[in-house]
């Protein structure tokens, strides 16, 4: 839709011409309402223009101009209503009512009703000279009428005689309150302040303390100025910061309006409010009939008495003098020009107003050379005065602001347009919505400019487009302006809150599956269990409405929530390993210290705010839940403990296990197992408990559950400020911990050996596997002890050592397994078979040469073969060689040329550990001939009587001249040393009746 515009009109006024000023003839009744705010001036003007065919009324700001369009429209429709401001045009063609700010007032309209609102700026430094001529030569065909305060009615008695006169008496009462702080505030109050920093720090100050405050200044655009009003009209807010653009005619429900400052910058210096502009903005207190009160507040001295009671009674000094500027204007030439603009008026009642920013920017105009080249007849000086009239929306400074008016004048003299591609990198250095308020404020403030360009006809090749552009743009700006005003000085929730509060309505409180927290629809915190976590982004002055709202809510929730905790299944509480009691991811209690260790305490976690019956609920609950748990994962133990059959020693040994949680290290209770006769402990054997070579303990009770519930009850009864963590499930062996308190590696099902402790059901296992070996003379660690242990052969060697043994390092020369020939193809089914035998041989023979002495270097040998051997030993280990070699599968002819290379490569060395008995012990062996511990006499696994080791002073089976040979292997059942001590497991019920039997045999 095509858009027009045009300049203010220029229609005469007064010069030097006769004192009194006449109506033109033909115009209709001229009216005058004047009257303090609050007296319905405004309304009744624009019912009044609604009872005619057309009209037009003139306000002072777009903010207002934009309220009154909203207005029209509802009661005529978007077709019928016009907007027309400096930044904004919405022109439809058929548009019979006009709201306009007094600047952007069209001529050449003629309407039947005209008004011009707040008539009293006729007086102000900068802008009164339009609202001068306004009330000179702006006239309706058949009504007009001006509104404002009464001071103006000797002036406009003065200069329009032919005007009647209407008084409108205030409709509520306005009382001055004095002095208040920010903090005592009473709701819909409206903040008054004159700059943005003191506007922005009482802002901020009301967000902290109220809850949040809405920001209304006359540099906002329209969109955001309505999205601020909004909600304080809609009740999110309950004040509302503003600079004196409310004084405007902005229709607000506000009770009590408070000056944060009475000085004010007016575009040139610093000046004091005089009392009728106090006053205008203060009457904006009081709605309709409902009184209103004012006051000041934080810096701001307070009012005199006098000038109190002027404001309350509207008494003011009457206006003695109007601004003005010729209308009258020649543009032959830019002197000429500014000669018009000069001139003087020529009555008692105008002055000439100061140099206006459109003037001094003409004159710096006119002073540029390269504009001068620009300019010819008086079309260019007529362009050169619209383009002066650019207003100075972004502010920098006067010089930065004339010489973008040069450029922009440039383009319209050389190219008739301002081009496409320079308007839009202009204004796409504007488009972003990133930043702060003061970053987001300035785009605005520079992007009006291309607004009001892109409404001038003619300026730009498509008008419509880059209205439409800069509209968008400037719209996307207003929201992400107002998102950051919201932001940074609204706390909705404790707006909210504290509002409801004060009304002492019930809350609304919901919990959300997660344990949300919303009260009235605002988030408070999460409810973890039985206790409630405010949120912590609130700053503390919002913490304590944050708590009370909270609470207040959540009572009748904590008894909801119990309930449903009572009748919650076991699966979805569990404890932690420091031994805190979760329900689902929320702490609901811990465990403590009791009486005994099966029996600890609890310790519930529940807000006092939830009273003594939720905590008592929850209690009980836990209770049964730990009692349980005890009750299915130490059953063997509670089982034992309940036997009435167990008496006596098997009774106290039963007990004392008991105490230490089903597992006890067999050093500290040997006196005990030994006096334990065989009945007692078949007794203890039918509860699970097995008697090992090093602990005591009830293989049921080792695996990760009850571990990890034995480390809490153990740290518990221990008092120990820290829990230690129950170590990974299926680990044979694990690192020592040397911070870790005394006993956790026994209470964890560990035994410390080393650095690592072993697992002690692995320990027994690794034990059974030493008992077949010769700890005296010596024996290397088998496949199966390290397969057992996830060990390296250096670590097994640490355990070893920790485990009372000696480890003795050595190496020697790896035997490998011999090549297979080359050259040889595929063989038959009977050559494989022949293959494979001479390949096992091979290896025989390679492992019977390795398990010689000659193979087996000792430790401290200084890298010599091994120690001083046999003749006969040597012969052996070369008989043996020479025995191995036609295994090889080579002929006498090849084997010179294989030998070659072997040779030349170096020989592979492997390291070995020889292990033997360390300690010294008196008395009895109980690990048979081997001197380590054993379980039992002689060790419950080496059967009664028997003895596994080789007889003291006894010769070897192969000769008392032979040397000892080491065994890297493990033993096999049914030959040599292994077969003897194939034992029968004395753990096993059945133990006796089978040795009788062995016997027999």
């Amino acid at each position: 839709m095509r858009q027009q515009t045009t300049s203010p009109p220029s229609s005469p006024s007064l010069g030097a011409g006769p004192s009194r000023r006449q109506s033109p003839p033909g115009t209709g009744r001229i009216t005058a309402v004047l009257g303090p705010t609050n007296t319905g001036k405004t309304h009744h003007a624009i019912m009044r223009m609604m009872s005619h065919q057309s009209g037009m009324i003139g306000l002072p700001l777009r903010l207002l101009a934009r309220e009154v369009y909203d207005r029209i429209v509802a009661l005529r429709g978007k077709a019928a209503v016009a907007l027309v401001t400096g930044e904004e045009r919405i022109v439809p063609p058929g548009a019979r009512y006009w709201a306009c700010t007094v600047e952007a007032m069209p001529a050449g309209i003629a309407t039947d009703y005209l008004a011009i609102d707040e008539i009293q700026l006729c007086a102000d430094p900068e802008r009164g000279h339009v609202f001068t001529d306004r009330l000179l030569n702006a006239r309706g065909r058949l009504e007009t009428r001006f509104l404002g305060a009464a001071t103006m009615r000797g002036a406009i008695g003065d200069l329009v005689p032919e005007a009647d006169f209407s008084e409108c008496a205030r409709l509520s009462e306005l009382v001055y309150t004095g002095a208040r702080k920010i903090s005592r505030m009473p709701g819909r109050t409206a903040i008054v302040g004159f700059s943005v920093e003191n506007l922005y720090a009482v802002a901020e100050l009301i967000r902290r303390q109220k809850g949040g405050a809405a920001v209304v200044t006359g540099a906002l655009s329209p969109r955001t100025r309505n999205a601020q009003v909004a909600m304080y009209q809609g009740g999110e807010v309950d004040y509302l910061v503003a600079t004196d653009a409310i004084g405007m005619g902005l229709n607000l429900d506000i009770d009590h309006v408070a000056f944060a400052a009475r000085v004010k910058f007016d575009g040139r210096r610093m000046r004091h409010l005089m009392p009728h502009e106090l006053a205008q903005i203060a009457g904006r207190a009081g709605r309709y009939t409902r009184p209103g009160t004012f006051g000041v507040t934080g810096d701001a001295p307070p009012l005199e008495p006098e000038l109190a009671e002027a404001i309350c009674a509207h008494r003011f000094a009457p206006v003695r003098r109007l601004q003005w500027r010729n209308a009258q204007l020649e543009f032959g030439t830019v002197e000429r020009l500014l000669a018009a603009l000069e001139v003087r008026p020529g009555h008692m009642r105008l002055e000439r107003g100061r140099e206006a920013d459109d003037l001094r920017a003409l004159r710096a105009l006119a002073a540029m050379p390269e504009v001068q080249d620009l300019l010819g007849g008086g079309q260019d000086v007529r362009r050169l005065w619209d383009v002066a009239r650019i207003p100075d929306f972004r502010g920098i400074s006067p010089g930065e602001h004339a010489a973008l008016l040069a450029r922009i004048f440039a383009f319209l003299q050389t190219r008739d347009r301002v081009p496409d591609d320079w308007l839009a990198r202009q204004i796409g250095r504007i488009d972003r919505t990133d930043g702060d308020i003061d970053t987001l404020s300035k785009r605005l403030a520079y992007i009006r400019t291309w607004t009001y360009v892109a409404q001038r006809r003619g300026w730009v090749d498509d008008e419509s487009h880059w209205r439409g552009v800069t509209r968008a743009v400037e719209d996307r700006l207003s929201d992400a302006l107002h998102d950051a005003l919201t932001q940074r000085f609204v706390d909705r929730r404790t707006s909210v809150l504290l509002r409801r509060l004060k009304q002492r309505e019930g809350l609304v409180a919901k919990v959300s599956e997660n344990g949300e927290v919303t009260v009235e629809d605002q988030f408070v915190g999460r409810l973890e269990g039985f206790r409630f976590r405010q949120d912590r982004s609130a700053d503390p002055d919002a913490a304590k409405t944050l708590r009370q709202a909270g609470m207040t809510a959540l009572k009748p929730q904590f008894h909801l929530r119990a309930d449903r905790f009572y009748n919650a299944p076991d699966t979805e509480i569990d404890f932690t390993d420091q031994g805190g009691l979760m329900w689902g991811e929320h702490a609901v209690g811990k465990l403590v210290r009791g009486s005994d260790p099966l029996k600890p305490g609890i310790e519930v976690f529940v807000d006092d705010e939830a009273g003594p019956e939720v905590a008592a609920k929850v209690q009980r609950r836990l209770q049964h839940f730990i009692e349980r748990r005890i009750a299915a994962l130490f059953e063997p133990l509670l089982a034992m403990q309940k036997d009435a059959a167990l008496s006596g020693l098997a009774r106290g040994f039963a007990f004392r296990l008991i105490e230490h949680l089903g597992i006890l290290p067999r050093e500290g209770v040997a006196g005990d197992v030994k006096a334990l006769d065989q009945d007692m402990r078949a007794q203890l054997r039918r509860h699970g408990v097995r008697f090992g070579q090093y602990t005591i303990f009830l293989p049921a009770l080792l695996k990760p559950a009850p571990t990890r519930l034995r480390l809490v009850l153990w740290a518990l009864a221990g008092d120990l400020a820290e829990f230690p963590d129950s170590p990974p499930p299926g680990l044979v062996t694990i690192p020592v911990d040397p911070k870790a308190p005394p006993g956790w590696d026994v209470m964890s099902g560990y035994r410390a050996a080393g650095s690592r402790a072993i697992r002690i059901d692995m320990l027994e296992r690794l034990a059974d596997m030493l008992r077949e070996q010769d700890s005296r003379a010596g024996f290397e660690a088998t496949a199966d002890m390290l397969s057992i242990t996830g060990l390296t052969l250096e670590q097994f060697a640490d355990l070893m050592q920790g485990l009372g043994y000696r480890a003795e390092r050595g190496e020697r020369v790896k035997v490998r397994k011999p090549p297979e020939p080359a050259g040889q193809g595929p063989a038959k089914a009977d050559d494989g078979k022949a293959a494979a035998a001479a390949e096992s041989g091979a290896e025989q023979g390679a492992k019977q040469a390795a398990d010689t002495p000659q193979d087996l270097p000792r430790p401290g040998a200084g890298g010599a073969a091994g120690s001083a051997v046999e003749a006969d030993g040597g012969k052996a280990a070369a008989a043996a060689a020479e025995s191995a070699a036609p295994l090889s599968g080579e002929n006498e002819t090849n084997a010179p040329a294989a030998a070659a290379p072997a040779d030349e490569e170096p020989e592979e060395m492997e390291v070995f550990y020889v292990f033997t008995w360390r300690r010294a012990r008196t008395g009895r062996r109980l690990h048979g001939g081997n001197g380590a511990e054993g379980s039992d006499a002689q060790g419950e696994k080496a059967g009664k009587g028997r003895r596994s080791g080789p007889r003291r002073g006894a010769k070897a089976r192969t000769g008392g001249s032979k040397p000892k040979t080491y065994q890297s292997g493990p033993s096999r059942k049914g030959s040599g040393k292994g077969a003897a001590r194939d034992a029968i497991d004395p753990d096993n019920p059945f133990a006796a009746a089978l040795m009788a039997l062995k016997e027999k045999k």
